[in-house]
């Protein structure tokens, strides 16, 4: 029986730790003063759009099993019960495209990411559920042998009210992300925890500042004695305070006097702190800044190549996590003989389409792809076979390399 029934029913307590290593990376306060944890980043536009980003790109990537073929080459395997599994609906209740999301924005806020592994009798899998993963400790009995518990808030549901379930490996999905022991992986969240919360501190300072009109704090001067200047203060916050009552004239009386403190966001440089904290940020994601909006050091000649960096230096790690740790769970040490799960990354690695159709022309006229392979990448119909769409052709002027020349080698009759 799945554990995941009632999980989202209302909010999850954020805790104060990352859970599940004998290596503690606290989330809470920060050096400016600011609580960080995964909910709190959630809410800094640059932490979810880095988030959001990545979570997005791995859960849209085609996932498919293959198995290999005597040839040595590779077959979909559409019959077997993971296929479906993986590339359609893991569960009754998610596609796989919202499945993958959940899990990979898990990897990117706690730093590791758990699903529960539902089995029939014949030990085959036949459900795959989210875990959450502060809820989740993986440590080892007396014999060394790797456990997980999984403890169940009151949240979740009345009936598991405080309980723990004890999961074998064999029944948890754990993709870990980088860790000290290889095991479990640490929040990214949590150890740039100073960096996230120096933004959040820039971006209520902000607020704060167009919530007083835009103008900083200031001081009433009186040259006698104020007998209530509780009152006089909040009938000036009152009447002037707040980004509704900016531009409103001021009447003094009494010969008061209003003089400004405080520096201006301009001395304070505040814009440039915020826009430096945005790249911090997604320098802790390894995500292009333009992804993110910044679009200040990106240039029509230079962002298509950051796009294929991201694909190739930031993606890339993250998609060969994910498809060891399916292997290694999903698949039986038969299978592992047999089968392969692979990500499909060649849709985000396309260029221009005049870069593409001069590929092709390549790759036809040099006998490693048919009109088919080009039409299936271009997910165009396919030409009949009668036609020659499955031919492979090359140049007639092209000949072995052992026979270069022998057109004018002596006559050895």
């Amino acid at each position: 029986m799945s554990i995941f029934t009632g999980m989202f029913r209302s909010r999850d307590k954020p805790q104060n730790r990352t859970a599940g290593s004998s290596y503690s990376f606290f989330f809470g306060g920060s050096t400016s003063g600011k609580a960080v944890t995964e909910r709190t980043a959630m809410q800094m536009t640059a932490v979810y759009s880095c988030v959001r980003i990545l979570a997005e790109a791995v859960a849209g990537l085609p996932l498919n099993l293959y198995h290999y073929l005597p040839d040595g080459g590779k077959e979909k395997s559409y019959d077997h019960p993971l296929y479906r599994l993986l590339h359609d609906e893991p569960n009754p209740e998610m596609s796989s495209f919202v499945f993958r999301e959940t899990l990979m924005t898990h990897l990117l806020l706690w730093g590791n990411a758990y699903a529960q592994i539902i089995r029939n009798g014949k030990g085959e899998v036949v459900a795959l559920y989210p875990l959450m993963p502060n809820k989740m400790t993986v440590d080892r009995d007396k014999d060394g042998r790797l456990y997980y518990s999984y403890n169940h808030s009151s949240e979740e549901s009345p009936t598991l009210e405080g309980s723990t379930v004890i999961l074998r490996p064999s029944d948890v999905l754990h993709i870990p992300g980088l860790g000290f022991d290889g095991l479990v992986g640490y929040s990214p969240i949590a150890m740039a925890k100073n960096a996230i919360g120096m933004a959040i501190a820039c971006e209520e300072y902000g607020a704060k500042f167009f919530a007083n009109g835009a103008a900083p704090g200031g001081v009433l001067e009186h040259p006698g004695t104020i007998k209530d200047p509780q009152r006089v203060r909040e009938s000036w916050q009152s009447t002037f305070g707040g980004s509704g009552n900016s531009n409103k004239i001021a009447v003094l009386e009494e010969g008061m006097k209003y003089t400004p403190i405080g520096i201006s966001p301009e001395q304070a440089q505040f814009l440039e702190t915020r826009k430096f904290q945005i790249n911090e940020i997604a320098r802790i994601f390894r995500v292009p800044p333009h992804m993110v909006g910044d679009l200040e050091k990106s240039s029509f000649s230079n962002i298509e190549q950051q796009s294929l960096e991201f694909v190739k230096y930031t993606l890339d790690p993250w998609v060969i996590r994910w498809e060891q740790s399916i292997m290694r769970t999903l698949l039986s040490a038969d299978e592992k003989k047999q089968y392969f799960v692979k990500f499909n990354l060649e849709g985000l690695l396309r260029g221009d389409y005049a870069s593409r159709m001069s590929g092709y022309a390549v790759g036809i006229q040099n006998g490693f792809m048919s009109p088919n392979d080009v039409r299936n990448l271009e997910n165009m119909d396919l030409i009949p076979d009668e036609l020659g769409g499955n031919r492979y052709l090359c140049n007639g002027n092209m000949v072995d390399i052992a026979n270069a020349g022998r057109w004018n080698a002596p006559d050895e009759n």
